[in-house]
């Protein structure tokens, strides 16, 4: 039997929307264990296996457009890795297991566990380069940023766009020694700046929310969480616009001799190009936009936020787990 738009839209919702935040609770609860211990990697690798094992077990035939890397290098969630059950819907899927692996092994605030879906071949991740320049806001600005203007444009017109004076804006910046000119040009316009050590997923979603305490990200990060942010954007209705930004001229040098259009400005659209987007997140450690794990007897307490681009809706999911029922999932073993 043939499967139309509407019969496919349908078991998206209906198998995928909620199934997600059992994915992002069940890597936060792995990866929360080893809060402030010291060890990235032992951080990382316990998330990506708690998560590979749930959304194995999603009614969908997925493929892993932004993971931990290629196959060679990743022993699960790699780029190209199918994941799911085999049955419909057909998507691509973006995971960051843990958005601040520093954050949880120093015992910061702020990290979270992330996983975005959207129709096959709707998610786009430009490979050329790693890092990209980016800027976030939420829906009230969205049609007011563009990349290529000054700081201080933005900023004026963004506040144009809320009613509201430059000193009442806040910018959140990734705290790098290569953001100093931008910081410069911040604080020159006269807005408000909050500074973070890692996890700009979760600073971009609380830029792009609307009545948070961010108006607006501005700065360099990664070009796979630039997608994941967009893909929370496309659910939020905020704006984000992003630019490749070469590590050195080699690089530089190297992706225009490839072909590639170094000064293309890349939108939400141009990131996730599709309506049936949904996306997840579960605090690990507290921070602005979610609270952390928290333990207690026999079981604990996530908070999460699942969203869905073609509603619009966005839900705060806060959780209790039984781990007597659970432990069965040997990801929560206590090592």
């Amino acid at each position: 039997m043939s499967m139309n738009i509407a019969d496919s839209q349908q078991v998206i919702e209906r198998n995928i929307a909620m199934e997600l935040v059992r994915v992002t609770e069940a890597a936060a609860l792995a990866a929360a264990r080893y809060l402030g211990r010291g060890d990235k990697n032992l951080v990382d690798q316990t998330a990506v296996a708690a998560m590979r094992h749930v959304l194995g077990h999603v009614s969908m035939d997925g493929i892993v457009v932004i993971g931990e890397g290629e196959k060679d290098q990743a022993p699960m969630l790699y780029v190209d890795e199918r994941i799911g059950d085999g049955s419909t819907p057909q998507v691509d899927i973006a995971v960051d297991p843990i958005d601040g692996t520093a954050l949880v092994a120093r015992g910061l605030p702020g990290a979270i566990a992330v996983v975005a879906l959207s129709e096959r071949g709707t998610m786009h991740c430009p490979t050329q380069f790693f890092y990209m320049n980016k800027i976030v806001t939420g829906p009230e600005a969205k049609d007011s940023i563009d990349i290529n203007a000054p700081v201080a444009e933005n900023l004026r017109r963004i506040a144009a766009a809320k009613n509201r004076k430059i000193s009442e804006i806040a910018v959140v910046v990734l705290d790098r020694p290569r953001h100093e000119q931008l910081l410069s040009e911040i604080r020159a316009a006269g807005a408000r700046v909050k500074l973070i050590s890692d996890g700009d997923v979760a600073a971009a979603v609380e830029a792009a929310l609307p009545d948070r305490e961010i108006d607006v990200l501005m700065g360099i990060g990664g070009v796979p969480e630039g997608v994941l942010s967009a893909a929370a954007i496309r659910c939020i209705g905020g704006g984000i616009q992003g630019k490749a930004w070469a590590r050195s001229e080699d690089e530089r040098k190297a992706a225009v001799a490839a072909g590639v259009d170094v000064d293309k400005v890349y939108r939400t659209e141009d990131l996730v190009d599709s309506d049936q987007v949904f996306f997840a997140a579960t605090g690990v450690s507290t921070g602005e936009l979610l609270k952390g794990v928290r333990y207690f007897r026999g079981g604990a307490q996530t908070h999460s936020v699942a969203m869905r681009s073609r509603s619009g809706t966005v839900r705060w999911v806060d959780s209790w787990h039984n781990f007597g029922k659970l432990d069965k999932l040997d990801f929560f073993e206590t090592h």
